[in-house]
């Protein structure tokens, strides 16, 4: 992003064949931060300038493509292979590939979930967990205590937005665009240009962008796992933006309820979306002083 002076280093991390795209800042020998974005995107979710700031705080900060987005391996459109077990190795693959014994994971929404199942799965190669815009034991269970999404985002869903011509890189972007607004929160005013700008990045980057916006949402979630989440011993933070339309406030509360010793941080004026910059001041150390 303009103004940022962080410069990250790709390299490509392979898993029984697949190839994932990462890219890593700052010195290896500091904590590391390994960043999971949430179902849809790539690891363009992440702000290079928020990165910085990680990184000027002492941290070995990794982002990565997950399989099906950006420049890692993608499978046929509406017919991922894969399930929860291999995005979960995913993530450890690049931890080994890294040398990495232990990392503190931050994940944001379907990132959010895959952080608490690599928890669970391998609690000796996770340092600390950061947890965004996330619910108790992942999308698609049934959580009949907790709220649903808004009646406004259950009619943008109803309206079901038409697919754009995959081919045609400007429609994409429009269709992004209008794909996050109903995510974002009403009591800011939703930065098209920026978004936009944002979208045209993603859209450029993706070696298959239809399957980036398809197949992470066809992935059976497995079990449930919210019952589990009381072994985690990590210590954490959980996230969550007091607009946020698909899993209101209450999600974030249940998750951090559920997680011994869990600290909980209400972003101001945001949706279901990256913490807004306004809410880097506050955040920012917290992160830091969880993972020391």
């Amino acid at each position: 992003m303009e103004g940022s002076a962080v410069v990250g280093v790709e390299r490509n991390v392979e898993n029984s064949g697949i190839v994932l795209s990462t890219e890593a800042f700052g010195d290896a020998g500091d904590p590391a931060i390994v960043l999971l974005h949430g179902a849809g995107d790539s690891m363009l979710a992440w702000d290079e300038e928020f990165i910085e700031r990680l990184v000027a705080g002492g941290r070995f900060v990794i982002r990565y493509d997950a399989r099906d987005s950006g420049r890692s391996s993608t499978f046929e459109v509406g017919a991922p292979p894969h399930g929860l077990a291999d995005v979960i190795a995913d993530t450890v693959a690049v931890l080994d590939a890294y040398g990495l014994e232990r990392a503190t994971l931050y994940g944001m929404s379907g990132g959010s979930a895959l952080a608490q199942l690599v928890a669970l799965a391998h609690p000796e190669r996770v340092a600390a967990l950061v947890l965004s815009s996330g619910t108790p034991g992942g999308p698609g269970h049934e959580a009949t205590d907790l709220p649903g999404m808004t009646p406004e985002l259950a009619a943008f869903f109803g309206g079901e937005l038409p697919e754009p011509d995959w081919s045609d890189q400007a429609a994409v972007v429009d269709y992004l665009v209008a794909s996050e607004r109903p995510f974002a929160a009403t009591s800011r005013p939703f930065d098209e240009a920026a978004r936009r700008a944002q979208a045209a990045r993603v859209v450029a980057r993706a070696s298959n962008i239809a399957a980036q916006l398809t197949n992470p949402f066809l992935m059976d979630p497995g079990p449930a796992w919210r019952d589990r989440l009381a072994t985690v011993t990590a210590p954490t933070l959980v996230l969550h933006g007091d607009e946020d339309p698909l899993f209101p406030l209450a999600h974030g509360k249940a998750l951090a309820a559920a997680i011994p010793g869990a600290r909980f941080h209400i972003l101001a004026r945001t949706g279901h979306e990256m913490p807004p910059r306004d809410e880097w001041d506050a955040i920012v150390p917290q992160i830091l002083a969880l993972t020391p």
